[in-house]
């Protein structure tokens, strides 16, 4: 079994499917390498594949009218991105930008949309992907219009701690934390009021930072509170 095999039994839309089939997936996509910072898609490029994340993590973004960047989600490994062109056949929505060196599974589109084909549980599992991230959009988008500056970052760290948090106890850690202004583009404002939130959060007893690593230190109290 192959190393491209075996990293594609934990992708979630393909993790049900027997190890022939993903054998078979492992030989018709390629990885590629993208250095730090590199660009992976940009807005408006047509869309002709899948990609899935082997290892590093990129950031989903779009510019806004008056030119500044807001960043839609981080994304870590084994999550995908790409399927929407894919599936309507439009161009891309978003720009897809590596954080940290990357390594990326790519699916071309005709050989992605056969493999929707002729094996009904992937679309059915990717139904269900785009489904989760649609909650998560209208819960961001609540966030956005209807929260103050600290519920905006609240919402932000508890989208994060769900997607790469590890809880223990009640306590969620968060090994690697964004940069503070990439976190200031996905609340929509800025460094210094997520560096003044982090404070007050910290002084109320709800976070712990270190480096690049914060904890949340009741996790079902914090939601209680900025849900």
């Amino acid at each position: 079994m192959s190393s491209t095999t075996e990293f594609l039994l934990y992708v979630p839309i393909f993790a049900d499917l027997p190890t022939e089939t993903i054998e078979a997936i492992a030989r018709v996509g390629s990885r590629k390498k993208y250095s730090k910072d590199s660009p992976i898609l940009m807005e408006e490029e047509a869309g002709s594949a899948l990609f899935v994340i082997i290892n590093g993590k990129v950031k989903v973004s779009r510019t806004s009218s008056d030119g500044k960047e807001v960043i839609l989600t981080i994304l870590n490994e084994s999550d995908f991105f790409g399927e929407m062109a894919i599936l309507d056949g439009q161009t891309r929505s978003a720009n897809v930008i590596a954080l940290e060196d990357s390594e990326l599974f790519i699916i071309r589109r005709n050989d992605f949309l056969k493999l929707l084909t002729d094996f009904p549980d992937v679309a059915v599992a990717l139904l269900q992907e785009l489904t989760q991230r649609l909650r998560n959009a209208d819960l961001k988008i609540k966030a956005l219009t209807l929260k103050d500056a600290e519920g905006k970052v609240a919402t932000v760290l508890m989208q994060i701690a769900d997607d790469i948090g590890k809880i223990k106890h009640g306590i969620v850690e968060i090994e690697k934390l964004p940069l503070q202004q990439d976190l200031a583009n996905m609340a929509g404002t800025s460094r210094e009021t997520i560096s003044r939130t982090f404070h007050n959060f910290a002084k109320k007893g709800l976070i712990e930072t270190e480096g690049s690593k914060l904890r949340i230190l009741n996790y079902e109290k914090f939601k209680e509170l900025y849900f």
